[in-house]
């Protein structure tokens, strides 16, 4: 764990609007070392704070968390080099990402491997950004008839003894893999064993798949609606499935282009806001020019703000940045800005078990500032502030 800021070290955010985990409005908030101390209506308490923050009438929200990222900057998880996510730490927490998941790709085992070990190093260490909480392991443990873009030429069934061998660098905090298959559904079992979240993704899962991988620990689906089967009034599919079952809580590429704004709404609707899951499943052509990139050992074209599979055309992540996520699914549900946060940080904070992702007293001081346009002005982690415009 990083070294905790100064227990009292005091920062003292006045004139805000503060949404409380429970709903109540508060004027201001006194964070304390790297907690949430207190927060309140009117007048903030009299006293000397290290650092007093007029916010202009700013949002002060619970900092968004991204748990499906593969990069951005022009780097990428299977870089397998800590300057890489170094790179995507610092510019996820100017667009308001205080907790994020590096991503891996379908890929040979020892890539794999390399990746985990990159993420392990920088688990809750400084990264003058957003904070490294593990990893997100998608792939390779997928149904080959699903690979989006997922290099089918790596698609495995899970085996003992590889599975045991990630599972024991005790890095993985998320897993995607198809549960139709029996192999993959004894990795289900020993991951959530270890308290790792098991994702349906890239798979033609049934709903009774789905409802046995369920039983063995199955909590998520990934991308919901991308590479998964759709829903047809006579045959649910996968989709169906993720809409009815409660134990599942939906992964949404908030974008516009996975899912088409009407059905953003659809599965916001079905699900609640305590069940969905705002991702941007970005890849290394976020914040760059349009141009040639690389995902997992295929060609990505970027441009008019999609990443596609130069070869085959398929959307090939995306170089979404979760603030203008977060603003697309509020449009696309019609809520007001910002009644989604549960979407955007505490449904993926109690994903993590992390006492962060909501306003409240003890809480992790992982905050943002954020003004009407949705634009991010300030993002403090543990309390330390990290980025400000």
């Amino acid at each position: 764990m990083a070294p905790a800021r100064n227990a009292d070290t005091t920062t003292l955010f006045t004139q805000a609007r503060v949404i409380a985990a429970d709903g109540s409005p508060a004027d201001w908030l006194l964070v304390r070392g790297d907690q949430i101390e207190s927060f309140g209506k009117g007048d903030p308490p009299v006293g000397n704070a290290a650092e007093t923050v007029d916010t202009g009438g700013a949002w002060l929200l619970p900092g968004y968390i991204d748990l499906h990222v593969h990069g951005a900057m022009g780097c990428d998880t299977m870089d397998a080099r800590p300057e890489s996510l170094l790179t995507m730490a610092r510019f996820f927490a100017e667009h308001g990402v205080t907790t994020f998941l590096p991503t891996t790709m379908t890929a040979p085992h020892d890539a794999v491997l390399r990746a985990l070990h990159s993420v392990r190093d920088l688990v809750n260490q400084p990264t003058g950004g957003a904070r490294i909480a593990g990893a997100h392991l998608e792939g390779p443990y997928i149904n080959p008839a699903m690979p989006g873009a997922q290099n089918p030429a790596h698609v495995r069934r899970a085996s003992r003894e590889e599975t045991r061998e990630l599972l024991t660098l005790d890095v993985i905090r998320r897993i995607t893999l198809a549960p139709e298959y029996p192999e993959n559904q004894q990795l289900i079992s020993d991951a959530f064993a270890q308290g790792i979240g098991i994702s349906a993704g890239h798979t033609q899962a049934t709903p009774d798949d789905l409802r046995h991988g369920i039983a063995l620990g199955l909590r998520y689906t990934t991308h919901t609606f991308n590479a998964m089967i759709g829903l047809h009034h006579r045959n649910p599919g996968t989709v169906g499935g993720a809409l009815a079952f409660d134990e599942l809580t939906c992964e949404l590429i908030c974008d516009g282009i996975h899912v088409h704004p009407l059905v953003m709404k659809v599965l916001i609707r079905a699900k609640g806001l305590d069940r969905v899951l705002l991702i941007t499943d970005a890849m290394a052509g976020a914040g760059m020019p349009d141009g040639q990139y690389d995902l997992g050992g295929l060609a990505v074209t970027v441009g008019e703000n999609q990443a596609r599979l130069t070869y085959g055309d398929a959307l090939a992540g995306s170089v979404l940045t979760l603030d203008g996520g977060v603003q697309n699914a509020h449009q696309a549900a019609g809520l007001a800005f910002p009644q989604g946060w549960l979407m955007s940080s505490g449904n993926a904070a109690s994903a993590l078990g992390l006492p962060s992702g909501r306003i409240e007293r003890g809480y992790l001081a992982d905050l943002i500032l954020v003004d009407d346009s949705g634009t991010v002005q300030r993002t403090v982690v543990a309390g330390e502030t990290v980025f400000s415009r």
